[in-house]
């Protein structure tokens, strides 16, 4: 699957996080956004590990983007969430993925690599700031 609740959490994080003019935590966003918070929690780290956001400590600490939001991809935002690089299908990232090993034999990869090739630059385009 390509985007998954991680994805679309950490989307909806960020934007609220843009918007607004002071760092935001995890409590606040998850009440937000009625997200559980242990698991927005765990993105909010994955997207900090990828230096999407910055984290603040202290009484108003929170999260604030690290780039300006027009300079986030959606791809970034993606594959920091997800922990990996999004595919369409198992086998269309690579060849080499092909879970009955008949890659080189397969008459629709390359369809399917070449939608997945679309796709990721789709996302590559569009900004935080696009879908905001």
């Amino acid at each position: 699957m390509l985007l998954t609740k991680k994805s679309e959490y950490a989307l909806l994080s960020l934007i609220s996080i843009a918007k607004s003019s002071e760092p935001k935590n995890v409590d606040e966003l998850s009440r937000e956004l009625n997200i559980s918070k242990s698991f927005l929690a765990k993105i909010m780290q994955n997207l900090a590990k990828q230096n999407l956001v910055i984290s603040h400590r202290g009484v108003n600490g929170g999260f604030a983007l690290n780039k300006s939001w027009e300079n986030i991809t959606i791809l970034e935002i993606v594959v920091a969430a997800e922990e990996k690089t999004p595919s369409v299908f198992e086998c269309s990232p690579s060849p080499d993925n092909c879970p009955n090993q008949v890659a080189m034999l397969c008459t629709i990869w390359p369809l399917l690599n070449n939608l997945q090739l679309k796709i990721n630059d789709f996302l590559e385009k569009l900004t935080l700031k696009d879908i905001a």
